[in-house]
């Protein structure tokens, strides 16, 4: 209970200092757009590429993973088809990402570490929604918030002209070729990898100054959907393909659902406001579901264990 509660409120202080400095406007107009950039841009590829860089990929494909995979699938797909007639397909990918992509850096970790005492339970999490999620997400996002048919040429090379991706990739090639990059060679990009996470928490509390996350709105459906489906549905969809398809019990069963049970990445709302679409979803879907997220981790702890 400590664990889940210290991580939460190491997310909840950053955020305020955000929603601070842009309540009393000490950062300028744009400074919201301005961070996110520098996340997408620099910190959270140099955060990525390191992260992959020094991973271990022999301990990647795990039963529990396979049930955070297709959980994170069948979440994503139930939101996409309840949702795709009545919005456009920029919205629905970010509603489809806050409703299934889960904060696994600053709150998997120390949760792993201290719930399920083990912190590398949580890296094939990372790496697949580092490998695969996010690259997928983007370039989505890149042909949808176009507006136009994309030639296949460019629906192809959307992963290699994104910052993000490119890292991911890199990070990857690595990994894989067993190289061990010198401290002298990692340590610029941990240091600006380091900002990554609490950049994109700042921007996220400059965009509170002034919402409403429960106000009715055209996308307060669309809102709660995604929170639901996160915080419940999808620790649920979990438990029974662990149970039932993997026939995972006790430690391994509570892994794979607690995992799945993590709210919503911060990340989220930089890749909206990077690609101007549902910008104030994100925003909400993040703060709600962080918010649900600490009893709704309690109860499955006390349940499966």
């Amino acid at each position: 209970m400590r664990a889940v509660l210290t991580g939460f409120a190491g997310i909840w202080l950053v955020t305020l200092a955000g929603y601070l400095a842009g309540r009393f406007g000490v950062l300028g107009q744009d400074a919201t757009a301005l961070l996110a950039r520098l996340v997408f841009y620099l910190a959270a590829p140099a955060l990525l590429f390191s992260t992959l860089a020094t991973s271990s990929l022999d301990k990647v494909f795990t039963p529990a993973l396979a049930v955070f995979v297709l959980s994170t699938v069948v979440v994503a797909a139930l939101y996409v088809a309840l949702t795709i007639r009545r919005h456009p397909a920029s919205e629905v990918t970010i509603g489809a990402l806050c409703a299934s992509y889960v904060n696994a850096g600053n709150l998997g970790l120390p949760i792993a570490a201290y719930v399920l005492g083990d912190a590398s339970l949580v890296v094939p999490v990372l790496l697949f929604q580092l490998l695969i999620a996010t690259p997928t997400g983007l370039a989505v996002l890149d042909v949808t918030a176009a507006g136009n048919r994309p030639k296949a040429l460019r629906l192809l090379s959307a992963p290699l002209r994104n910052p993000i991706s490119v890292a991911c990739l890199c990070g990857l090639v690595v990994a894989a070729v067993g190289w061990h990059p010198p401290a002298e060679v990692l340590r610029p990009f941990e240091l600006v990898g380091g900002a990554a996470v609490p950049l994109a928490l700042i921007a996220l509390g400059l965009a509170l100054r002034g919402s409403r996350p429960l106000a009715a709105g055209p996308e307060a459906g669309q809102r709660y959907l995604a929170v639901a489906l996160k915080v419940a549905v999808q620790p649920a969809v979990a438990w029974a393909i662990g149970h039932f398809a993997f026939r995972l019990d006790g430690h391994a069963l509570l892994a794979a659902v607690v995992l799945s049970a993590l709210p919503s990445a911060q990340n989220l709302f930089v890749y909206a406001t990077r690609y101007d679409r549902a910008t104030a979803l994100a925003r909400d879907a993040i703060v709600l579901s962080t918010l649900a997220a600490v009893p709704a981790l309690v109860i499955i702890a006390a349940l499966l264990t």
